[in-house]
């Protein structure tokens, strides 16, 4: 049984929803607290979490009357408990502080911890039934078969914030999954969509944060110039709607205008379309069941003019060609796919290996985690955690010949 609602059936609210929201000063955070400051009498906040910045984590818990705040970094618990002195928010720093924010009684929970350390937090929501709001790829990328079923079993609702899967959620619900043929993960391309193979390889980190649509952290800027971004989406994909990797196309729309489409049995194709602003979708799981209005802006389809499309390209974007590979490899590959990247990432930010290194680094860790026989169904976080952490080592150890070779 899946733990996302295909069918977007109206269901009895309360009139005031509990909020907590995991990652509340990142980006994803940003836009969840600037909804809920818009619809203050809709919603009250259970609790809020950052990694370390406590200024803005303090500012935001007095804003909202927060009852709980964490902070990753232990360092910072001091910082965090004289920010907030003379208050009645509860504080706590570290990683049990942080996942208990997310098992605390709050109705809608949003997840989006960056990275691996976002697991645990967010399956303590999903544990006690809550809704998910689910901006975090690598609870599906590092955990997904375990994490969906740990939600069926619950009777957590899990809700896609992302904006691609978010735009499935929603066309899915035109049809049956029997009916369903394929789904459509549309992709702007990216600011290096129409370079050459070898210009992409040189690329610089001022040249790959240039995404010519989305606003968006560092990280995720520079995995949607390589297109990493669009395969874990793919994998998160795969688990959230129980696909399997010949059910998942991806499609190059470069306006960034329609997020996503299904297409069933009959020859319909459904689509969800709207200006690129994370607002729409993380507005659309926050009033779920019901929709709540949102202010991003209106879709002015006759100013836009033309909407274009065109296949991806693996050769300029190996990344996208491993994430199926690791899909189809399955057993924790999808895991290490995840971890190699982020490795990668960080050593192309601190200016260790070339832009084009980025997919080499993650196919070498991945052949090397194939030939090793290292895979095993994974049954816990646990489990999960100690893939993410073998993989990370293998890939660190294999940064320095990947640096050394030419594309």
């Amino acid at each position: 049984m899946s733990a996302v609602p295909l069918r977007n059936n109206k269901a009895a609210a309360s009139s005031v929803r509990s909020v907590t929201v995991l990652g509340a000063t990142g980006s994803i955070g940003d836009s969840t607290m600037d909804l809920l400051r818009a619809s203050p009498e809709r919603y009250r906040v259970e609790a809020l979490t950052a990694n370390s910045n406590v200024a803005a984590l303090a500012k935001l818990a007095k804003e909202f009357s927060a009852r709980y705040v964490a902070v990753a970094d232990t360092s910072k618990l001091a910082e965090l408990k004289a920010a907030l002195a003379g208050t009645s928010t509860e504080c706590g720093a570290g990683e049990s502080a942080v996942i208990e924010a997310g098992a605390r009684p709050a109705d809608w929970v949003m997840a989006a911890v960056s990275g691996a350390a976002g697991l645990k937090p967010a399956l303590a929501a999903v544990d006690r039934g809550a809704h998910v709001a689910l901006a975090n790829k690598e609870c599906l990328v590092c955990a997904g078969d375990f994490f969906m079923q740990r939600a069926a079993k619950a009777g957590a609702c899990i809700l896609p914030a992302d904006s691609e899967h978010n735009a499935l959620f929603q066309a899915l619900a035109s049809g049956n999954r029997d009916e369903l043929v394929r789904v459509i993960i549309t992709a702007s391309g990216g600011p290096f969509r129409t370079w050459k193979p070898a210009d992409i390889e040189q690329a610089t980190l001022e040249q790959a944060l240039k995404h010519p649509n989305w606003s968006m952290g560092q990280k995720i800027t520079i995995d949607s110039a390589s297109m990493m971004n669009k395969g874990l989406e793919v994998i998160e994909a795969s688990y959230l709607f129980a696909l399997s990797p010949d059910e998942i196309d991806v499609l190059v729309h470069p306006q960034s205008i329609i997020h996503g489409m299904v297409e069933f049995s009959d020859r319909s194709v459904m689509a969800q379309l709207g200006a690129p602003d994370m607002r729409t979708p993380i507005a659309h799981c926050l009033g779920w069941p019901d929709r709540i209005k949102g202010p991003a802006a209106k879709l002015d389809l006759a100013k836009i003019g033309q909407l274009t499309f065109e296949a991806p390209d693996f050769e300029r974007f190996p990344g996208l060609r491993l994430a199926f590979d690791s899909l189809r490899t399955g057993k924790g590959a999808t895991t290490v796919y995840n971890a190699a990247n982020e490795v990668a990432v960080a050593a192309f930010i601190a200016g260790k290996i070339r832009f084009g290194a980025i997919a080499r680094l993650v196919e070498a860790t991945l052949d090397d985690w194939v030939r090793g026989g290292n895979q095993a169904p994974m049954t816990s976080a646990d489990d999960a955690i100690s893939v993410d952490h073998v993989a990370r080592n293998k890939a660190a150890a294999l940064l320095p010949q990947i640096a050394l070779k030419a594309s």
